[in-house]
């Protein structure tokens, strides 16, 4: 049974999480992103990577799929997204 926090959140962890960061495509920033995600415990296998360019190609959109813990596994997740100064936005 999903406990009251898991209520509130609509989630019943552990389950698969879509993480996205945007920021700028200077080569790097999908390894940065991949880094930033593992920091936290996930392994990040190809597989679970799409990138997607904007239209100009200064910009990246990064999504990963992750195997979340918790509210909590994800907060810290975004909170290094947010942190990070390659990180633009993150969804």
């Amino acid at each position: 049974m999903p406990t009251l926090k898991e209520q509130d959140t609509g989630f019943q962890f552990p389950c698969a999480y879509q993480v996205k960061a945007m920021g700028y495509d200077d080569g790097e920033f999908k390894n940065t992103v991949i880094a930033i995600i593992e920091q936290h415990g996930n392994t990040v296998a190809p597989h679970q990577v799409s990138c997607k360019p904007s239209r100009s190609g200064k910009y990246l959109s990064v999504s990963i799929t992750i195997q979340a813990q918790s509210r909590e596994h994800l907060d810290a997740i975004y909170a290094a997204l947010t942190q990070h100064d390659k990180v633009l936005m993150r969804l």
